[in-house]
């Protein structure tokens, strides 16, 4: 019964794990209404005003936390530097 139990554990800590994965973003490429995609800079910037805008968006549904209209690759590239940068990156990691 215990064995069973916790087979039973592991198998919804697998679904629970599974269902947080990322999937494709179809509105990616996609131009926004106001006509533009989202690129580097932008995607910079949206990494460095990220923690107040996490907070706001707890609060509102008219703020948004990532802009899923951007160009892929060098948006996400330019929110995670900035984001890193933030949080010190590895030099604070290797303290």
């Amino acid at each position: 019964m215990k064995k069973t139990s916790l087979l039973c554990l592991v198998y919804l800590g697998i679904l629970f794990l599974a269902g947080c994965a990322a999937g494709p973003n179809t509105a990616a490429h996609i131009v926004a209404s106001n006509g533009n995609i989202a690129g580097f800079w932008l995607g910079l910037w949206h990494g460095i005003i990220a923690p107040i805008t996490f907070i706001i968006s707890l609060f509102s549904n008219n703020v948004n936390f990532y802009e899923i209209h951007n160009n892929g690759g060098w948006y996400n590239f330019g929110f995670l530097l900035a984001i890193g940068g933030l949080t010190g990156g590895s030099s604070a990691a290797s303290r």
